[in-house]
């Protein structure tokens, strides 16, 4: 689905005003304010529910019935230590922004396990773009990390968890940055997948799967080697493997 499509068929909305880009869906989000993009908003409403930090400032708000994450886009690497949030401006529908928006809401249409896309912003000056966006915070989620320096988790959910990336796999999705962090599981012991920037849908063949997989085997083994108290064995994986069943692969 393109952004042209959404906004047609959808409850979203696109709101533009001078250098200001927004897309919101008003159905989640019917008084939506380019406002609401700044911590200032949600502090004047006494509806912070707390924050959490890793190359920038993520915070959760309360909206309605709804809680929400606000995330700015930072850049990593060597050249976000010199151009932190700025991106040059490739055209509306090709900032990483609208990107995220649009395959949040395909997942979501797929009935795929990641978290609804409600808003977000594309701020240019000049040849350059700032951009947030705001996304539904999934009830009682915990990220997979934190769970591990807790306690083990047990075998069955290691299988769930191979089990929801290969649903996402045989959609043909690829997660940009698929690690232990961006695994989420909730009170209810679902898995869910978080942090689709730069993520896309795949052409069929390659072996971007085994590339995917092999990236979040990594993760866990930099994890294991860096924190004091991490209950994870190489055991897990071929658990986790085993609900990925890898000879289903597409």
């Amino acid at each position: 689905m393109n952004l042209s499509t959404i906004v047609k068929q959808t409850s979203v909305k696109l709101l533009q005003q001078n250098a200001l880009s927004c897309l919101y869906d008003a159905e989640l989000i019917p008084d939506f304010t380019p406002k609401m993009f700044t911590k200032d908003y949600w502090q004047e409403r006494d509806a912070v529910l707390g924050h959490a930090t890793g190359r920038g400032i993520t915070w959760f708000v309360k909206h309605d019935n709804a809680n929400l994450v606000l995330r700015h886009y930072y850049r990593g690497g060597l050249v976000g230590r010199m151009l932190t949030d700025q991106y040059v401006y490739p055209g509306l529908e090709k900032t990483r922004a609208v990107q995220e928006f649009l395959l949040l809401a395909k997942l979501n249409a797929l009935n795929l396990p990641a978290p609804k896309p409600v808003a977000v912003n594309i701020e240019r000056s000049g040849l350059i773009y700032r951009s947030d966006i705001l996304i539904e915070l999934i009830p009682g989620a915990k990220d997979l990390v934190g769970l591990l320096q807790e306690g083990p988790i047990d075998e069955t959910l290691w299988h769930k968890i191979g089990e929801t990336i290969k649903a996402f796999h045989q959609h043909r999705i690829y997660h940009h940055d698929l690690n232990s962090h961006n695994i989420m599981l909730d009170d209810k012991q679902h898995v869910w997948l978080i942090d689709f920037d730069q993520g896309q849908q795949m052409a069929k063949g390659g072996d971007w799967q085994k590339q995917n997989m092999l990236r979040l085997l990594r993760s866990f083994r930099k994890e294991k080697n860096k924190l004091d108290t991490f209950h994870w064995e190489e055991k897990d994986w071929q658990a986790l493997m085993t609900g990925y069943d890898v000879s289903a692969c597409i």
